[in-house]
């Protein structure tokens, strides 16, 4: 396949500039194999899951990774912290290769290191900067600055390990109260670990999809995961993944495409596996998404569960109905 293959005309007011009012009362788009639609609302997810299915999300909790400094001469420069290289350096991304050292607010100093690495004073220090002066990482696509409000809706209301740089969007729509009803549902609700990092958005570049190569991204779960999965299988009930971070985590590791060690019960490794048209599916039985960016290697893994052409014809009907798209934007359950 041809990257350009999954391009698409998206209008500007189709992207979602801030998140729907109630996280559920976005809107979901309920996608068959067979082509069938329906148009439905994120609180209507639990008529489509079984007591016995197990739903499976990632609660990576997202960092506030983004800190605007201050150069002597008064200049401006926009930091966001990508990984922890120690307890107090980070790799960074910057418009400019600049090295000295920045103010961080009024009393705290940071110094960068040719655009590329942050070192902070102190791990103290280093946690403070980011938890008072940090502001929550939202995509370029949105076009303003990041508000107080981001804080909490730019994060799942399950996320409880922090180191993602930005937030696995499929699962914002959860509320504590439709997570309540699933499990009233007698759905299993489990979770795994994938930290989100720059390689899950880069570019596709390369002319044919087949050449694009991902970036590692680390994750953890339970190892009893992999034997409930077996178990729902042979009761016949099935395994819905939310988000391509999670359905990555899982594919990944089925296909033997990660590195991974265990300890404590615990799998621990890290992934690169980029999921495109051709690959089998071993863990997802249904996958819950949002709608993706033109291009993206997250589209491709939607496309290779649903088909690109049925994929496509969906994301266009959603454009004709106004859909939002994009991180703050609706929801798609790929049946």
């Amino acid at each position: 396949m041809r990257t350009a293959d999954f391009d698409f005309h998206l209008p500007p007011e189709s992207i979602a500039e801030r998140p729907a009012e109630k996280r559920d009362s976005s809107r979901l788009l309920v996608l068959g194999r067979d082509g069938s639609r329906e148009h439905r609302h994120f609180s209507d997810l639990p008529a489509y899951l079984n007591a016995g299915d197990i739903l499976i999300l990632n609660n990576s909790r997202v960092l506030p990774a983004r800190i605007i400094a201050t150069k002597p001469t008064g200049g401006k420069i926009e930091i966001t912290l990508v990984s922890r290289l120690s307890d107090r350096s980070w790799t960074a991304l910057t418009r400019e290769r600049y090295s000295g050292i920045l103010s961080a607010g009024d009393r705290f100093s940071i110094e960068l290191v040719d655009g590329k690495t942050v070192n902070f004073s102190s791990s103290n220090e280093m946690t403070e900067i980011i938890n008072t002066h940090g502001l929550m990482p939202l995509p370029p696509y949105i076009r303003r600055k990041p508000d107080r409000n981001d804080r909490e809706r730019y994060q799942t209301v399950y996320a409880e390990v922090e180191g993602s740089i930005a937030a696995p969007t499929a699962g914002l729509h959860f509320t504590d109260e439709l997570m309540n009803k699933l499990r009233e549902r007698s759905v299993l609700v489990r979770m795994i670990t994938l930290h989100v990092g720059t390689g899950t958005f880069r570019p596709v570049k390369a002319e044919m999809v087949i050449d694009h190569r991902m970036d590692e991204e680390k994750f953890e779960m339970d190892a009893s995961l992999m034997s409930e999965m077996r178990e729902a299988s042979e009761r016949g009930n099935r395994v819905i993944t939310v988000g391509t971070t999670t359905t990555r985590t899982l594919e990944g590791y089925l296909a033997g495409k990660c590195s991974i060690y265990s300890s404590n019960g615990r799998i621990r490794g890290a992934t690169d596996i980029f999921i495109h048209e051709g690959h089998r599916f071993r863990a997802a039985d249904a996958l819950l998404t949002n709608f993706h960016l033109p291009r993206s290697t997250p589209l491709m893994l939607a496309a290779a569960f649903a088909g690109r052409k049925n994929l496509l014809n969906a994301y266009n009907e959603a454009i004709s109905m106004g859909y939002r798209f994009f991180s703050y934007g609706d929801a798609m359950l790929l049946l």
